[in-house]
C-alpha cells in the first residue's frame, strides 16, 4: 500500500504525455470492461422479484478502479458505466437510480480504501453494495413520493450483503495478484 491510500501504481501517473495516454488508455479499458459486465449481466434474469436486484459484478472493476489507480480514477469509471449503460440498455430513466446508488457506493469505497488493507477488499464490497441499494430506495422514494417502498430495503441490504461479499472477494482477488494486470 502506498502513502496516498493507493495500492500500487505509485508515481504512474506523473510524468509528460505519454503517462497521460496510458492514464486515459486504462481508464478507457476499465470502463470497457465494466461496460461489458453490465450489458451482460442485464441479460440475465433476476433471482429475486425485485426490481433493480442483481449481481453488480461491474462493481468488481469499480473496487478495483478506486484501490489501485485512486479515487477520482474509479469515480471516472463509475460516472463512465453508468453513463453509457442508460444509453446502451436504451433505459435512459435508470440513470437516476443508478447514479443514486453509485454515488453513494463510490463515497463509501473511497472512504474505506485508506483504512482496508489489501486482505479486506471484501468489506469495500459488502458495505458499498450496501450503500448503493440505500441510494436507490432513497431515489425511488424521491421520485414516487411512495415511502412504503422503504419495506423492500431489509431484503435488499441482505441481498447487497451476498452480492457485495462476491464481488469484494472478487476485486479482492485481481488486487492481490499484481501479476495478472501490472503493465
Amino acid at each position: 500500500k502506498t502513502g496516498n491510500g493507493c495500492i500500487g501504481y505509485k508515481d504512474t501517473w506523473k510524468g509528460g504525455a505519454g503517462l497521460k495516454t496510458k492514464k486515459m488508455t486504462l481508464l478507457a479499458l476499465l470502463a470497457a470492461i465494466a461496460l461489458t459486465i453490465f450489458m451482460i449481466e442485464a441479460q440475465i434474469p433476476s433471482p429475486v422479484p425485485i426490481p433493480g436486484v442483481k449481481l453488480g459484478l461491474a462493481n468488481i472493476v469499480t473496487v478495483f478502479t478506486v484501490f489501485v489507480l485512486g479515487p477520482k480514477e474509479g469515480a471516472a469509471v463509475l460516472a463512465v458505466r453508468v453513463f453509457l449503460g442508460a444509453v446502451f440498455a436504451g433505459n435512459f430513466s435508470t440513470i437516476l437510480y443508478s447514479a443514486a446508488g453509485g454515488v453513494c457506493a463510490i463515497g463509501v469505497t473511497i472512504a474505506l480504501r485508506k483504512i482496508l488493507t489489501k486482505k479486506q477488499l471484501w468489506v469495500a464490497g459488502c458495505l458499498g453494495a450496501v450503500a448503493h441499494s440505500v441510494g436507490q430506495m432513497a431515489m425511488a422514494i424521491a421520485l414516487t413520493g411512495t415511502v412504503s417502498l422503504a419495506v423492500y430495503l431489509p431484503v435488499m441490504i441482505v441481498i447487497s450483503i451476498l452480492t457485495g461479499l462476491f464481488t469484494g472477494l472478487c476485486a479482492q482477488f485481481l488486487v492481490n495478484r499484481e501479476k495478472l494486470w501490472k503493465i
